[in-house]
């Protein structure tokens, strides 16, 4: 959901907004960080993670996650201590299960980190540590060393989960901490569940109205499916992606919509919100 900072403006490129996204994803998928390509049988455990997960996030009736900060600041240790552990992991010896699962956790982990340390906040946008892609925010900044390389959210994110598991469904594992995004499960990713627990991420993402809605005929759909065109197949599969985890009614609306509008909201998925 982030990219590295760049300093063209969009008339100076001669680019809008979507073609500057384009062409830079097309620039982080060309640099991926192969020495993380895992080639071993490792195994992490994600157990601390798992408990915060379960008792600092809450699973509403309509599908949607919200992490309660409040709360979890009281723990922000531990929270820290377990991102101290993931950097210590040969993520290159793991299996490639497991290092999908450790990636996605450590990305979803530093990111609660970072909001901890400065919250009460109304968006990570107010973070502002090297905004990447979109010009404000933490993403940009290395504030992760694992195997004596450094790493921001963005490395995680763009040169390893996506250019290395080339999975459509990481987008749905990936946290960044507001309302418009996936949910934060309240189970930490592992290799035995990282596949079930994206596709019902994807499920309750794409059958909740931050996901999409339909309209007087049209469809308006979170800004994910336009940024990331590409990992889903391009705009012209996106109906396709939807359908297969569409409730029946859903799906019906969908294939009778035209497309519309592409929209995100920024403010943090806090329960304070919800």
């Amino acid at each position: 959901m982030h990219r590295r900072t760049f300093m063209l403006s969009a008339a100076a490129a001669g680019l809008g907004l979507g073609g500057m996204a384009q062409q830079a994803d097309v620039a982080w998928a060309a640099s991926p960080l192969r020495a993380f390509k895992p080639s071993g049988s490792g195994r992490v455990d994600h157990s601390a993670f798992d408990a915060i997960l379960g008792q600092f996030v809450r699973l509403d009736g309509a599908g949607y996650a919200a992490v309660d900060y409040a709360g979890l600041k009281r723990r922000h240790g531990e929270v820290t201590a377990y991102v101290k552990a993931l950097e210590a992991v040969d993520a290159a010896g793991l299996s490639r299960k497991e290092a999908h699962a450790y990636w996605v956790n450590l990305y979803n982990a530093k990111t609660l980190d970072v909001v901890l340390e400065r919250y009460p906040v109304k968006s990570i946008r107010d973070i502002n540590l090297g905004g990447g892609f979109f010009g404000r925010g933490p993403w940009s900044r290395k504030m992760m060393q694992v195997s004596g390389t450094d790493l921001s959210l963005d490395d995680v994110e763009h040169r390893i989960v996506r250019a290395l598991f080339n999975d459509p469904l990481s987008h749905y594992a990936l946290n960044c901490a507001s309302f418009s995004c996936p949910n934060l499960m309240p189970r930490a990713y592992t290799a035995a569940n990282i596949d079930t627990q994206m596709a019902e991420s994807a499920r309750l993402y794409v059958n909740h109205p931050r996901g999409l809605t339909i309209s007087d005929g049209r469809i308006t759909a979170s800004k994910i499916y336009s940024w990331y065109a590409d990992d889903f197949g391009g705009k012209d599969s996106l109906k396709d992606h939807w359908l297969a985890f569409a409730t029946p009614d859903k799906a019906d609306a969908i294939r009778a919509a035209a497309m519309g509008r592409f929209t995100y909201d920024w403010t943090l998925n806090d329960v304070a919100r919800a």
